[in-house]
């Protein structure tokens, strides 16, 4: 790494959008961001591991109702594919580009309560994410890149602006 600061970005040009956590130290990784997701990958996998506790006490409080191996089985099952949906779907959010700018969708909104289920999955999915990069900071990376590329390209192309201007060299007159 070299000791050298990365230039500030134009005060009057896009403001990254902050991540939760790490607000914007996303951008050069600094303000403790290595410590950030180390703090944020442990976190994670500490609630996944109390969340998985408290799961098990959930089952042998069935197992001691003695509802029978098939509710078992199905209780089981429904938190295993609830977990995998979840940690799907946190993966895919973390990862890739929204396609849709509502953040409420239907289809959102129909599978919350399959990711309460699975929240074990989603914390997996939170801590796997942590270990590459703090969660969503790829996709907002991009975003930001974007919109820089698009603002240097419109400050470029406006007529009438000084600072884009390329400074042109004084004509020689000729002699007579």
């Amino acid at each position: 790494m070299s000791d050298e600061t990365p230039p500030a970005p134009d005060p009057a040009g896009p403001e990254p959008a902050p991540i939760r956590f790490f607000g914007t130290t996303w951008v050069h990784h600094d303000g403790g961001y290595g410590l950030r997701r180390a703090g944020v990958a442990i976190g994670s996998l500490a609630l996944a591991a109390a969340g998985a506790v408290v799961l098990r006490f959930a089952f042998e409080g069935l197992e001691i109702a003695a509802v029978g191996s098939f509710l078992n089985a199905l209780i089981v099952a429904c938190f295993a594919v609830c977990s995998a949906v979840a940690f799907r779907r946190t993966w895919d959010r973390l990862t890739r580009p929204a396609t849709d700018a509502a953040t409420d969708r239907p289809v959102d909104r129909s599978a919350q309560s399959m990711l309460l289920i699975g929240f074990i999955g989603s914390l997996l999915a939170y801590f796997c994410r942590s270990l590459v990069e703090a969660p969503g900071e790829g996709v907002r990376r991009a975003e930001y890149a974007a919109e820089r590329e698009r603002y240097e390209r419109r400050r470029k192309a406006r007529t009438g602006n000084p600072a884009a201007k390329k400074p042109t060299k004084p004509k020689k007159k000729r002699a007579t």
